[in-house]
């Protein structure tokens, strides 16, 4: 795989910059990398040219609009339209062009809200989801079907992969549209900062949370591109959970904040838990590396180096 060329949609963001790194580590040097202004994959005309130009060999689709409860809650139409556009244009125009296999990044909100815990792939489309991610989520599920229905139909060679929450560097941490880890990192380090003796952190506390270093996702993609031939989606996770107050605090220690954190029941906690049954991938060979304690550090380390570029 590593000779042919490959195209990483989303090259640009959290999960599409960690497969370009692992790529890269692994000898990769025929990537073809499209910033968004360069291609626009939610139009179906600018996606079938690039591929009818190219033909890449291997797909990872990692691009797609995403973002936290705020964020979802938002803005719905754009959540649910611009996924259906990119996932489906990119997919579509790889099977004509010849692409070899395609990986399709889902994500672990596809399950139901009250999904038995651990999570097991059987439970897609089991309960009603979480309503403060469903467009999002209903998105996602299109995008796995449309794989499972052109392996069905074409014999297309498109697998999925379902990860956990993920971090790491080159998060969004933008207050308005980031997940609760990165949002979290940033709140504790301005209320250093300025010195601030509390810190709100939004909900109970009590929802739990699985978290994976975007790195071992990477490595996990790579890992099922090499040795994973199913239509069934697969899970991609780290195996254990935190609470979301008990996340609060280690990134409090992380950043050497010292002020209270003080919970704010008046909004959403969205999902009471989200923890992946990773047997099926586990039973392939691969777990991941970096603990969670790790993963913050360097996670904390690189928003610090990288402060003055944050989008506001």
């Amino acid at each position: 795989m590593y000779e042919a060329s490959i195209f990483v949609a989303g090259h640009n963001g959290l999960v599409g910059s960690a497969i370009v790194r692992r790529l890269r580590q692994s000898g990769a040097s025929n990537l073809l990398l499209r910033s968004r202004a360069e291609l626009d994959l939610t139009s179906a005309p600018a996606v079938e040219g690039f591929f009818a130009e190219y033909r890449p060999q291997y797909v990872f689709l990692a691009a797609a609009k995403v973002g936290g409860i705020e964020a979802n809650r938002s803005w719905p139409a754009q959540f649910l339209r611009d996924n259906l556009m990119i996932q489906t244009n990119v997919i579509d125009a790889a099977y004509r062009h010849g692409t070899r296999k395609l990986l399709f990044l889902g994500s672990s909100c596809i399950y139901p809200k009250h999904a038995p815990q651990p999570m097991p792939e059987e439970c897609l489309l089991t309960g009603p989801l979480e309503p403060t991610n469903e467009w999002y989520a209903i998105a996602k599920i299109a995008g796995l079907k449309v794989c499972q229905a052109y392996r069905r139909e074409y014999q297309f060679d498109a697998i999925c992969a379902m990860p956990t929450n993920l971090y790491g560097p080159g998060d969004n941490f933008n207050l308005t549209g980031s997940h609760v880890l990165p949002a979290l990192i940033r709140k504790c380090h301005e209320a250093k900062l300025s010195g601030a003796s509390t810190l709100e952190v939004w909900g109970t506390g009590t929802p739990r949370r699985e978290f994976l270093h975007v790195d071992d996702l990477a490595d996990a993609c790579m890992h099922l591109m090499l040795h994973y031939d199913d239509e069934a989606p697969i899970n991609v996770g780290w195996g254990r959970d935190a609470s979301i107050a008990e996340l609060a605090r280690m990134v409090a220690s992380t950043c050497e904040y010292s002020g209270e954190l003080r919970f704010d029941p008046s909004k959403p906690d969205g999902t009471p838990r989200k923890l992946l049954d990773t047997s099926r991938l586990t039973a392939l060979g691969w777990r991941p590396k970096i603990t969670l304690e790790t993963g913050l550090k360097s996670t904390y380390d690189w928003f610090r180096a990288h402060a003055d570029q944050i989008r506001q």
